[in-house]
């Protein structure tokens, strides 16, 4: 690039910077990496009592915040509110529903779908929650283990990412307002008032939440890509591997998210699918295949038939003083916290991709047909992994003690008959997974700082790749497993109450048949009606 494309490209960077936000989100995000270097046995120490504090004391807010945000996305699935469009009536969608499935799915809960997918069940199998109540490695547990498995990674952690986008892509393709998540609020303070103390704040807390939850999926599954490395080659890299791994996927996604979502993001999205719809194929017709339909059907009608129960349960029975039980606190309240961490960044990327489809659209794509795959693989991978347990094929749970949860999937797929060639694969679709959800959460990050640009300035996106690169190798050189988890659980906290501000401002506008923005100017006409205002020109990238 040339002098003068340097300096335009600065110059883009300075002018569409919202400095507060950026600066206010940047500086704390600094902090945290400074105090991981400096102090971080102190540093963990405050993480994980703050994380305990939440997961004891506010545990059951988590769930109840959650239920109703699953109740409330049912009800826009089946209730009339489904057929408002997200920009003019007759307004195409921007992109196919192929390509809006691929990126919307991958830049979800992928990544730790592809951690989780071969390691929960086997942990629950072995500890197996109080609600289950069946003995430790039994047949009851194993069907208990895939059922929680479906719980933690189905309708609901998909239904806290839709609402957060629908709200904004209502109001940002009906009424020109920014693509940013502090946009929640416009029913409240109006429009012309998206550029206050409140609507700050509210950017402000979206980043930290982005930042902490990527971070810890960055950690999480750049620890699997570790674990595989040496699984494959006995070598253990050690902390300065790690920080040279972490660099090279964050270089990698960094690419990505440079390149935009058409070049980069929605191509990278299609291999994802594709390598993750083949192995599921694969490790299905290769391993037990009648054991992964028994227990799966069984645990699917399991779910189903208690999920308001899973939903409530906190465990208080078990525990002295009526606390919530631990087994629900590291497993239910984390995943929780974790979903909510992610709302910001996913709901905020659902949202940009969104423009044209309706509300029911969304909503089923982004719950129905997510939890629809999300299913079968983890009915697949956990099945597999606990048959191979009982029958001696590989001792995954002697490996997990040795390596930690990383290290589970490496074991299954090595019993496999082409072991060696699926063992690849799933490590190609860890790095793969990685990258696309860290590329949209840094897109995300570039547009909440920048005021709701739907196209930020490759500066910007380069420099939140580059911080939440660091941050996840510090939280995983310097507090491993333990120190991620309390990020999420930590930064995730106040989304459980802006979430719940979106059901409100949706509720507000949707049912009513005006929506009542506090504006000078008359108010705006809802989608429907002659007079929509349409925002926001379609992003070529």
């Amino acid at each position: 690039m040339n002098d003068s494309g340097s300096q335009r490209t600065v110059t883009r960077f300075r002018d569409e910077l919202d400095s507060v936000v950026f600066g206010v989100g940047f500086v704390v995000a600094a902090i945290a990496v400074l105090a991981f270097i400096l102090r971080p046995d102190q540093a963990s120490e405050y993480m994980n009592n703050a994380n305990e504090f939440l997961w004891t004391a506010l545990g059951w807010w988590y769930l109840i915040a959650m239920f109703i945000l699953v109740a409330f996305v049912a009800f826009l699935i089946f209730g009339p509110w489904g057929n408002i469009t997200l920009g003019d009536d007759d307004e195409e969608p921007e992109f196919s529903f192929l390509a809006y499935f691929a990126m919307l799915y991958s830049a979800g809960i992928a990544a730790g779908i592809v951690f989780w997918g071969p390691a929960e069940a086997i942990f629950h199998y072995d500890t197996v929650s109080p609600l289950i109540g069946a003995e430790s490695q039994s047949s009851a547990a194993a069907v208990g283990a895939v059922q929680y498995t479906f719980f933690h990674w189905g309708i609901s952690a998909w239904t806290a990412y839709v609402v957060m986008a629908l709200p904004i892509a209502y109001y940002a393709y009906c009424y020109d307002a920014p693509l940013r998540i502090s946009t929640v609020i416009a029913p409240w303070v109006g429009l012309d008032n998206l550029d206050g103390p409140l609507a700050k704040v509210i950017d402000i807390l979206a980043v930290f939440a982005t930042i902490g939850g990527v971070a810890t999926t960055l950690g999480l599954v750049g620890n699997q890509f570790l674990v595989g490395v040496e699984w494959m080659t006995g070598a253990s890299v050690g902390d300065a591997g790690t920080v040279l791994v972490i660099t090279g996927l964050t270089v990698a996604f960094t690419v990505s998210v440079a390149l935009g979502v058409r070049k980069g993001i929605r191509r990278i999205s299609y291999f994802n699918m594709a390598l993750f719809a083949l192995l599921t194929v694969i490790t299905f017709v290769l391993g037990p295949t009648t054991y992964i339909m028994s227990v799966g059907t069984e645990a699917l009608g399991a779910y189903i038939n208690q999920f308001v129960t899973m939903s409530f349960y906190t465990g208080s029975a078990e525990t002295a003083g009526g606390a919530i039980a631990g087994w629900v606190g590291d497993w239910t309240i984390f995943y929780w916290a974790w979903w909510f961490s992610w709302m910001p960044f996913v709901g905020l990327f659902i949202a940009r991709i969104s423009r044209g489809r309706t509300v029911r659209q969304v909503a089923v794509t982004g719950v129905v047909a997510s939890t629809g795959v999300t299913i079968p693989w983890f009915a697949t991978m956990g099945a597999t992994g606990i048959f191979m347990q009982q029958t001696g094929q590989a001792d995954i749970l002697s490996v997990i003690s040795e390596l930690g949860e990383a290290g589970s999937g490496y074991p299954l797929f090595e019993a496999l008959p082409l072991g060696g060639l699926l063992t690849v694969l799933f490590l190609v679709l860890v790095t793969t997974f990685l990258v696309t959800s860290a590329d949209s959460s840094t897109l995300a990050l570039g547009m909440l700082t920048t005021g709701g640009a739907e196209r930020p300035s490759t500066i910007n996106r380069v420099i939140w790749g580059v911080l939440i690169g660091a941050l996840a190798s510090l939280l995983m050189v310097t507090g491993g497993v333990d120190a991620l988890q309390a990020a999420a659980i930590i930064t995730g906290g106040p989304f459980s109450i802006i979430a719940l501000l979106a059901v409100a401002s949706m509720a507000y506008s949707f049912g009513t048949e005006r929506a009542l923005f506090l504006r000078e100017e008359d108010s705006v006409e809802m989608p429907g009606s002659s007079d929509v205002v349409t925002g926001g020109a379609q992003d070529d990238d």
